[in-house]
């Protein structure tokens, strides 16, 4: 998972947010009329360039980012379900600045009782977790649900987070440290220089947290019922170390404190790490094992040789060695080594439960990197994780290399445990398994294997964004949720378009109209609710870009250079869209505004139809299909009638009193009408009768259709119109059509003659998120709906108190709101 912003909850120093919006605009005011500028530049939105970050999105002639290096001995207590470790740090300075001190995150710490995410965590709302009790309505009480209930417990019954010791430097050295929430800084024992590193240590341990009592990204998932006396344990271990804080050229340190749903950001650096874990213990992790010889028997380092050019995944670990690992337990200890080069992380999972299964990907020519590609799950996992889950890894690798870049690391891992799906590199974590049948088997339901294939790309990928293109997740969420969730919807029906993977326009309509909608640059801890705003809006905007917009292949080169450009580099947004702005040519301040900075939704209403024909002047016609409209008017009723009772007209009665007009109608012609139609043509300017002749004997249809902006977000107006023949025909009107009038727009459409139009749709095909389909259409089309049939209750006041309390639970209480997408989170 992922999120957004910096330690300002509006509005970010690289005043990329609302506010910074809003100021702006405020410094060239309209006072006049009642115009406004969709198609506004934003050049006073976005931070001006500099000499770190250019005007074209790339990283500029000065770009600097901090190197943070660490190494880490750690041990896992398996019966305390404790982590204690000892860490040194090697904290190389590239910014042009002096540093006194440095900022730590301790995330653990979050789960502390008076940790700032737990007392500002309010009853009813929407806390670290998502919603879970609801408030009281009318002469109900407040419920308290069973799953909040044990988390208090947990919390209550354990000691949570860090405890740190002797921090000091490489002499010896003790360095005052102080906490602050989820933050450390440590004073050090001297300014640091710009080009100068400085190494220190520290010793930390912490209690495992239950991943299931306290909904966390990671912890520990207990297994009781398996034979071992006392059970069995996976362990998911993330966040667990004390991570340096980014220090950034846009923000400087960015130490905001974790809330829990903002996500992290941090510096790359090389990694070495040391795990000591229960000798039957099968240990995943960040980077490349180092001892396999001193950890696997020679049988499974034989299959994990085979395995790199096997076409279907080897078992390294087989089923039936890890149910002998889960039965025996062990009072002995084993050391994993890995070492990972470049990361901005470090995550691993250990358990005895573990089957290990790998596949080689050779991905593009043999010059380029080679992916040990693997997947870790208990038995629990099943067919479900033998079949998909590697060959998932794989699917996404082939994919996201084909927008952005070759997968640059040498292993690629799917691990099950209790998290639903969490992103770390070169590792994730998935929850989806198989389910105990009453014959003992295990089986799997549609929508299980649905979850795993989804959330293994949307995992793997973010590899790709943010573990490599390292945007800020804690200010910027959209920038890896959202264009993570792009690529994972192209993956995903790569793999099966049959499969609903959530990112077609159409998932988003109910999102864009709602009032809980907020502009997608928020920062994450502020958002009303994350899943449709940082994931499935920014990723239906993208998918707009690409297919109605700027087309693939604009779009397709565009997106390549600017995931190239910020490989192992940290943009911003305005890098994003400069760069998608200046790799495609085409100017997109209009869309970054309406998408990415407005709550306006697209509502684009086709108002009237007008025909138009041609006054030829020739009388000789006019007066013909003048006559023919005359008599396309229903009849008088009053006529009609007197008809039908045999009444006869005083003119048929008396047909000897007649004259000219009674044998000709107001449309037959005279010599006057041709005389001046003659004259006519003979004041025309050459070249004017010349295209006047040209139309008359075209005799083309002119249509005009009236437009209305309902929803505020200017949009391509794209058109099917339906002729009288049969066919149809697709016209593209760009958003720049709304520039001068934003609100009300009119379109002459010319068609041939035989081209006669019969009906209009906009948008067809559902691919610009317009919210109401209904006002599409021209003329306007029966709505489809349907009969339920129901049991009316017998009181009436009772029906009516239910429907207000089903009201006041949706406007007061965000779980009832926000129940189907959990908040939202594809990933938390």
């Amino acid at each position: 998972m992922a999120t957004t912003f910096s330690r300002y909850s509006i509005f970010s120093m690289a005043g990329l947010l609302l506010c910074s919006q809003l100021a702006g605009a405020d410094a060239i005011r309209q006072t006049k009329g009642d115009f406004e500028d969709k198609f506004r530049q934003l050049d006073e939105v976005l931070p001006t360039p500099n000499v770190y970050r250019n005007a074209a999105g790339e990283p500029a002639e000065k770009y600097w980012q901090q190197q943070v290096d660490y190494k880490i001995s750690a041990s896992l207590n398996e019966t305390q379900r404790q982590l204690s470790a000892s860490q040194s740090v090697h904290y190389q300075n590239n910014s042009p600045y002096t540093l006194k001190y440095l900022w730590l995150q301790l995330d653990q710490n979050i789960f502390k009782n008076d940790s700032m995410a737990e007392m500002s965590t309010s009853f009813g709302g929407i806390g670290r977790r998502g919603p879970e009790t609801k408030l009281a309505s009318g002469n109900e009480p407040a419920k308290l649900s069973l799953d909040e209930l044990r988390r208090q417990q947990f919390m209550a019954d354990n000691e949570l987070g860090y405890s740190i010791t002797n921090i000091k430097t490489s002499n010896g050295k003790a360095l005052k440290a102080t906490l602050v929430g989820t933050l450390m800084r440590i004073d050090l024992e001297k300014p640091l220089k710009a080009g100068q590193a400085v190494d220190f240590s520290l010793d930390f341990s912490f209690n495992i947290v239950e991943e299931d009592a306290v909904s966390a990204r990671s912890g520990y998932e207990h297994f009781p019922k398996d034979e071992r006396e006392g059970g069995n344990d996976i362990f998911l271990l993330a966040q667990w170390f004390p991570r340096l804080v980014a220090y950034t050229d846009y923000e400087a340190w960015t130490n905001k404190e974790f809330l829990g749903r903002g996500e992290f950001t941090l510096e790359f650096g090389d990694y070495d790490v040391s795990l000591t874990v229960p000798a039957d213990h099968v240990v995943s992790a960040t980077g490349v094992l180092q001892n396999s010889s001193k950890v696997l028997t020679k049988a499974q380092q034989q299959r994990l040789e085979q395995a790199k050019t096997a076409k279907r995944p080897v078992f390294i670990v087989t089923e039936q060695e890890a149910l002998e690992n889960e039965k025996a337990g062990t009072d002995k200890t084993k050391t994993w080594h890995f070492k990972a080069d470049n990361v901005r992380d470090f995550a691993w999972a250990s358990s005895r439960k573990f089957i290990w299964d790998a596949k080689g990907y050779q991905q593009g020519g043999a010059e380029q990197p080679f992916v040990m590609a693997m997947s870790f799950y208990p038995k629990e996992g099943g067919e479900l994780w033998q079949k998909y889950s590697t060959e998932a890894v794989v699917h996404t690798l082939e994919v996201y290399s084909r927008f952005s870049f070759d997968y640059p690391y040498p292993v690629a891992q799917s691990v099950n445990g209790p998290v639903g799906g969490m992103e770390y590199p070169m590792i994730s974590f998935n929850g989806p398994r198989t389910k105990l049948q009453d014959d003992g088997s295990r089986t799997y339901s549609q929508a299980e294997k649905r979850f795993l294939i989804g959330v293994v790309i949307h995992e793997v990928g973010h590899n790709y964004f943010p573990m490599i293109v390292n945007s800020d997740e804690r200010q910027w969420t959209w920038m890896d949720e959202g264009l993570n969730s792009f690529l994972d919807g192209i993956a995903g029906r790569e793999w099966d378009p049959t499969i609903p993977w959530g990112v077609e326009a159409r998932d988003v309509v109910d999102y864009m109209k709602s009032s809980t909608q907020v502009p997608t640059m928020t920062q994450s801890d502020s958002v009303l609710r994350l899943g449709p705003n940082a994931y499935t809006k920014p990723a239906v905007a993208l998918n707009i870009l690409r297919e109605v917009i700027l087309g693939r292949e604009l779009f397709d080169f565009a997106f390549k250079e600017y995931s190239q450009r910020w490989k192992f580099k940290r943009p911003t947004p305005s890098d994003f869209f400069r760069t998608m702005e200046e790799a495609s040519g085409v100017d997109l301040d209009w869309f970054w505004r309406g998408w990415f900075y407005s709550t306006d939704h697209v509502d684009i209403s086709l108002d009237r139809v007008y025909k138009l024909q041609l006054d030829t002047k020739n009388p000789d016609i006019d007066f013909a299909r003048l006559r023919q409209i005359e008599a396309d008017k229903p009849a008088s009723v009053f006529v009609e009638r007197n008809k039908a009772e045999g009444k006869t007209l005083w003119v048929e009665r008396n047909k000897d009193v007649t004259d000219f007009y009674d044998e000709h109608d107001q449309f037959t012609v005279t010599n006057k009408e041709r005389n001046a139609y003659n004259k006519f043509l003979k004041e025309l300017e050459p070249w004017e009768r010349q295209v006047f002749e040209r139309a008359v004997k075209e005799d083309k249809n002119y249509y005009v259709l009236d437009f209305s902006n309902l929803g505020g977000l200017v949009m391509p107006i794209l058109l099917q119109l339906n002729y009288a023949d049969g066919s149809s025909e697709e016209r593209y009107l760009p958003a720049e059509i709304w520039r001068r009038s934003p609100f009300n727009v009119s379109k002459l459409i010319v068609t041939d003659k035989e081209k006669v139009l019969q009906s209009v749709e906009v948008d067809p095909k559902w691919l610009t998120a317009d919210v109401d389909v209904e006002n599409n259409y021209y003329p306007r089309r029966i709505i489809p709906s349907r009969i339920e049939a129901y049991k009316a209750e017998k009181s009436k006041a009772k029906v009516s108190r239910d429907i207000m309390h089903d009201i006041k639970t949706k406007l007061k209480d965000p779980a009832a709101k926000d129940a189907a997408d959990k908040d939202g989170n594809k990933d938390d």
